[in-house]
């Protein structure tokens, strides 16, 4: 073979190896876009999906059923005392917070007092974060129930039996819708079948977790929140210590020289409004 031909040979081989590596690097090319073009589907639907998720977060819970008798944005307050009393004692509680626990069992005999005097309208958020965080349903169910209680009309009563029968923290005893029902017979006029029926069906689940939305989008982190006319009152108010002596003086401090109220029925509401008794929302879970 003439040196000519194979040098002709050679670069031939050569032009073929040359288009094999251009074609591996057109391949490789190919291969790198759509991979890329995966990926950056996969986080553009993934942004899309955390969009949809706090849009859904952050739109507010409009409860169809709610007790009879709420108040405030939406109705997600319990009130308890005469509505015109010139000071209003703002309460966020959690039924399984031990401190709200120990607040309630110190000062609801001094907050009936002032309530009865004309002198204190409460305001209640219950809220049910526990759960969340401890696990269980007891939060949730006693709220539900103090709910329940609001519409029969013994809402101040039971709550306070609820309170000096709260369990320890960490268990999960109000979970036990049996164990509400119970602590409702404790209640003059509570042992009734409509309570019991509100209990168990969860009926108020719904106005429960709007409740605790609401709770979630204010700047208030803990329980017991206590704001007494908009002010902080717990476990300070300035550089006086709450008790039940420095409330009644706080209470009357600000109501000087201001028409008192009538006396309310601490959760003897009238019977609930359609809105409440008519829903056809489904109970919750």
């Amino acid at each position: 073979m003439s040196e000519k031909n194979r040098d002709g040979k050679r670069t031939a081989r050569q032009r073929m190896a040359q288009q094999r590596a251009a074609d591996e690097a057109r391949g490789k090319r190919k291969k790198q876009l759509v991979v890329g073009g995966v990926v950056l589907a996969v986080i553009a639907a993934a942004v899309v999906t955390g969009v949809i998720v706090q849009n859904q977060r952050s739109k507010p819970e409009t409860p169809v059923a709610y007790p009879a008798g709420a108040t405030g944005d939406r109705n997600l307050v319990i009130p308890s005392g005469g509505a015109d009393a010139p000071s209003v004692l703002t309460v966020y509680e959690d039924p399984r917070c031990p401190a709200c626990g120990s607040f309630e069992r110190t000062f609801s005999p001094t907050i009936d007092q002032l309530e009865d005097a004309g002198k204190l309208r409460v305001d209640y958020h219950l809220v049910s974060f526990i759960d969340r965080s401890l696990g269980g349903k007891g939060s949730k169910y006693g709220v539900n129930a103090l709910a329940c209680a609001q519409d029969a009309g013994h809402f101040r009563d039971f709550h306070d039996v609820l309170y000096r029968n709260q369990p320890d923290e960490t268990s999960d005893a109000f979970g036990d819708k049996q164990t509400l029902v119970d602590l409702g017979k404790k209640v003059p006029g509570l042992d009734t079948p409509a309570f019991e029926a509100c209990v168990r069906d969860n009926t108020y689940g719904d106005w429960v977790s709007a409740v605790q939305q609401d709770f979630d989008k204010s700047s208030y982190k803990s329980t017991p929140t206590l704001l007494l006319n908009g002010e902080p009152v717990y476990p300070s108010k300035g550089d006086e210590q709450i008790s039940p002596e420095n409330l009644v003086k706080w209470v009357d401090e600000a109501n000087a020289g201001k028409q008192l109220g009538t006396p309310g029925s601490h959760g003897q509401s009238p019977a609930p409004s359609s809105t409440a008794a008519e829903s056809n929302t489904p109970p919750s879970p």
